[in-house]
């Protein structure tokens, strides 16, 4: 049985699909993070993310923090879902769900998911502003 769907996407992301894939009727609890890009950052007016990526090494890293939340919590499936290329306001980067049996398993899933996620994946986010752009998330 697949407990695990991994995907970087040019396309809009899809919150239904990652529910759907987490549903199972052993399960009492999915929680899903939905992150969104927002009008500013640190006081200044954000127009748009860019996203990058080199796909090969970032799937592998993210099938890892799947494999390691199916590992480490008593969670049943994941999904780990980004975005790549430019996203305007209100749109869609990560969406990730997640099934257990409980509740609080899956809350601390989703966020170990996420914080590792931010910290281990080799996707870079350029943030642009109305007088300019700048590299953040500099990370592997």
């Amino acid at each position: 049985m697949n407990c695990i769907s991994v995907q970087i996407s040019a396309e809009p992301l899809n919150q239904q699909y990652c529910y759907n894939f987490v549903t199972d009727d052993a399960c009492g609890g999915i929680v899903t993070f939905v992150g969104t890009v927002r009008n500013n950052t640190q006081n200044k007016e954000v127009t748009q993310l860019d996203f990058s990526c080199y796909k090969p090494m970032a799937i592998k890293e993210m099938q890892k923090i799947a494999e390691a939340v199916l590992d480490k919590f008593d969670v049943k499936k994941i999904a780990i879902h980004h975005a790549e290329g430019l996203l305007q306001i209100g749109d869609v980067p990560v969406i990730i769900a997640v099934s257990a049996k409980h509740r609080k398993e899956a809350f601390k899933a989703c966020e170990f998911a996420i914080d590792t996620l931010k910290t281990s994946v080799p996707i870079w986010k350029k943030e642009y502003f109305i007088d300019g752009e700048v590299w953040v998330n500099a990370h592997p």
